[in-house]
């Protein structure tokens, strides 16, 4: 795809590309000089690329910059994805998919004997959206706070009640707990940081981390409570009370002792030959990587391949009717990990006592007429549904001249499930087009 690739880009407008990056032509042209001067290139991103209506041709557009300067397959160079949870990048390598490949699904039934579903399931955006429709009964979560995680807050929380039986595996209470379905129930599991003992001793986990590397993970505090359950002692109870006791699979086997499970990874996941052995060194073991290990690439050309991706700013101008809109990205602060929020302090950024704030840049605040400080509502439009989150404080931050931020999940009221990733599904929280007008309290209808 080279040559395409090359004819593509020769019919871009450098203007045009200019203008719609947003930032001064200076800033641009330093980063090509610092590119083209570097001997070794990685780039790293996370949300701010992939929660983007465009991020599939963003993150390719990134992979050409690479293959065209030589920066895959060699050391000290590459593409780095940053993963937001500790095993984010491990659930997928282990299958955890809507739609896994066949490929996966026949060493399973190799592996087993039994005929597996091969029929596609629900993104996210999928879920809320059949929830609402009535086509889902049952719905078990395995940690997390998926009404607060997910775009739509009000969509989501009704959707949920329609679902007949919700399931929540966790560790700690959140409000989805209480945004529930008819009939809801909450299992308290084992967190990572307690011990696990079960019939065969001591247990432990592996996750995988950005860089491909599987380490292990065990607990070392006292359970909170005697009659806790592991995760693993919880699906192997569901899976035992569902197809029964002498079920083909020994479900009972594997929560005594996690390293049946391991065992029967290696028999079907690549690159986890000999999984117990490896994982039994302090450091773990790294998986496969053709492109770094063979220079080898595992595509239908068995090459690396390009790709020219559109490049339409009028689309991009869409989502900006006027000069009143600006560009909303959502964001954590310092004292936050996923919608758990540990304190009011974002030493990133300087707030404190806090979370209902809007950065705005100094520019954009006197364009429109704004003050540092004042309390604005948030507006956003998306087919002509608008939706309002109010009392949020203005502050002068140095952000882009066009865009502002404001905290996850505060935010989440003004987002649409709808509007997300044309490719990936992923939402689009970090361009949320809306207005900020003076400050309305909400009136008792």
């Amino acid at each position: 795809g080279y040559d395409e690739l090359i004819d593509h880009l020769r019919t871009v407008d450098e203007a045009t590309l200019l203008a719609a990056t947003g930032l001064p032509e200076i800033d641009v042209r330093t980063a090509f000089d610092l590119l083209a001067g570097a001997g070794s290139l990685i780039t790293c991103w996370a949300m701010g690329v992939t929660q983007q209506i465009h991020a599939t041709d963003t993150i390719r557009e990134i992979t050409n910059l690479h293959l065209l300067t030589g920066n895959i397959g060699r050391d000290g160079a590459g593409l780095c994805p940053v993963r937001g949870h500790s095993n984010v990048q491990g659930d997928r390598t282990m299958g955890i998919w809507e739609r896994p490949p066949a490929t996966l699904i026949d060493r399973l039934e190799a592996r087993f004997g039994l005929p597996m579903p091969r029929h596609h399931g629900y993104d996210v955006a999928e879920t809320l959206e059949a929830m609402y429709e009535g086509k889902i009964r049952a719905f078990i979560c395995m940690g997390g706070n998926f009404n607060r995680a997910i775009p739509d807050t009000a969509r989501a929380e009704e959707a949920m009640a329609k679902v007949r039986l919700t399931v929540q595996v966790s560790t700690k209470l959140n409000r989805s707990h209480v945004t529930c379905g008819q009939t809801a129930l909450i299992l308290p599991a084992l967190g990572r940081t307690e011990r696990d003992e079960q019939a065969s001793g001591p247990q432990f986990i592996t996750v995988e981390d950005s860089m491909g590397m599987i380490h292990r993970s065990h607990g070392v505090l006292d359970p909170a409570s005697p009659l806790l359950r592991s995760e693993m002692q919880i699906v192997a109870g569901m899976a035992r009370a569902t197809f029964g006791h002498d079920h083909a699979i020994d479900w009972a086997a594997m929560a005594d002792d996690y390293s049946v499970v391991r065992d029967m990874i290696a028999d079907v996941i690549v690159g986890f030959d000999r999984f117990n052995e490896r994982i039994a060194s302090p450091a773990g073991f790294e998986l496969p990587h053709p492109p770094r290990d063979s220079r080898t690439f595992p595509t239908a050309t068995a090459k690396a391949n390009f790709k020219a991706n559109p490049f339409d700013p009028e689309s991009i101008a869409a989502n900006r009717p006027d000069d009143d809109v600006l560009v909303l990205q959502t964001m954590r602060s310092h004292d936050q990990y996923n919608t758990t929020i540990y304190g009011l302090s974002d030493r990133y950024r300087g707030i404190e006592g806090g979370r209902l704030v809007v950065f705005v840049s100094p520019n954009d605040i006197v364009r429109l007429g704004l003050s540092d400080g004042q309390l604005v509502d948030i507006v956003s439009q998306f087919a002509g549904d608008e939706r309002v989150i109010r009392g949020f404080r203005v502050v002068s931050y140095p952000t882009p001249d066009g865009s502002c931020g404001a905290y996850y999940p505060e935010t989440n009221p003004l987002i649409p499930v709808a509007h997300r990733g044309k490719e990936a599904g992923t939402p689009a929280s970090k361009f949320v087009p809306v207005k900020l007008v003076p400050h309305q309290p909400a009136t008792l209808s």
